[in-house]
């Protein structure tokens, strides 16, 4: 047993290290990777070898005289899930998607800690040594909680429910009107005069009509014009490009946005508004694809106040893909719906 123990203590160490190391930058990110398709499964065997790593540690720092409260254990590790799914999961998970989880994780280690009535007085012991506040640090601690949390709980509050305009919040405009410039990776471009770089003809230059007639037809299940297949590995130029922002699509998109690019997305239905749905005449059509490069790189914080009070809780992806990568993808949207971008012409 203690052979056991030591090994998984082992194993906490090591994955710890690891981790920190990676978020840091101490190590490379991509030590241990992702593997695409079997990442839910990978996530679920990594949290299987940190718990075990944590009851080894704290067998370990048992058997030498320095236990850690019970109390302490349930909340340090629902901290490290927290810590683990911001800086783990790749693309990133949108913070109302972590705070579900990190509340099955909080309901999961109420259980743990209460599956037996030995470990559930040792847990709440130190609840209630500041209730009962018999001696004079447990006192002091018992008048700051009863001051600070509902401060807390009212500021926040507060902060949720002000508006952030000076509009009516019913006037939320879902498609705010751009800024004139953004910068980008640390080059401006001007909205109104930037041009798709990869929508080019076979000569390699821009050209929006030969894009638009290579657009698949929209229809029953979208049939496909002939000689415009850009999963085909053969094609080069607009094709091409239209393939590998797919690409870059499905490995980061899809998730909210969905297979389809309907916004029924796997964690579509976790939003309020859901993500938008790029096959609704009403969104992607009636745009300049400027407007969609802009708010891609900049996400929901780069929303203007009309925007608001639903933000959008789309990440800025200029965090996490090239300018490039960023075309590519809407060149992708646009290919897939069936819908030519809005010009200035």
């Amino acid at each position: 047993m203690k052979a056991l123990m030591s090994l998984g203590a082992l194993i906490g160490v090591a994955g710890l290290l690891l981790l920190g190391g990676m978020i840091f930058d101490v190590v490379p990110s991509t030590t241990v990777r992702l593997v695409e398709g079997y990442m839910p499964i990978q996530l679920l065997l990594e949290v299987a070898c940190y718990v075990i790593g944590f009851t080894g540690l704290s067998y370990m720092m048992n058997a030498m005289g320095m236990a850690l409260p019970r109390f302490w254990q349930g909340i340090g590790f629902w901290i490290f899930l927290m810590v683990y799914l911001k800086y783990r999961v790749y693309p990133p998970i949108p913070f109302s998607v972590r705070a579900m989880y990190g509340t099955v994780g909080l309901v999961t280690v109420f259980m743990w800690v209460s599956a037996n009535e030995e470990d559930w007085k040792k847990f709440k012991q130190p609840i209630m040594n500041v209730l009962d506040a018999q001696t004079g640090i447990n006192r002091l601690l018992r008048y700051v909680y009863l001051v600070l949390i509902p401060i807390l709980i009212g500021g926040f509050s507060f902060n949720a429910m002000m508006p952030k305009s000076e509009e009516p919040i019913e006037l939320r405009t879902v498609h705010p009107a751009p800024p004139a410039s953004t910068k980008v990776h640390g080059k401006t471009y001007t909205l109104q005069t930037s041009q798709n770089p990869y929508r080019v003809n076979p000569e390699g230059k821009y050209d929006q009509e030969f894009s638009n007639a290579n657009i698949v037809e929209q229809g029953m299940g979208r049939l496909m014009k002939p000689n415009a297949n850009p999963w085909d590995e053969k094609n080069q130029g607009y094709l091409k490009y239209v393939r590998e922002g797919g690409e870059i699509f499905f490995q980061n998109c899809h998730f909210c946005h969905g297979d389809n690019l309907n916004g029924r997305g796997l964690h579509a239905f976790a939003f309020n508004p859901i993500p938008a749905n790029f096959t609704d005449p009403g969104t992607i059509a009636q745009l300049q694809e400027t407007f969609i490069f802009w708010r891609v790189s900049k996400g929901g914080i780069g929303l203007p106040n009309e925007g608001f009070p639903w933000a959008s809780v789309m990440p800025p992806w200029e965090q996490h893909l090239t300018v490039d990568e960023i075309w590519k993808v809407v060149l992708f949207e646009y290919w897939h719906t069936g819908y030519y971008p809005r010009t200035w012409d």
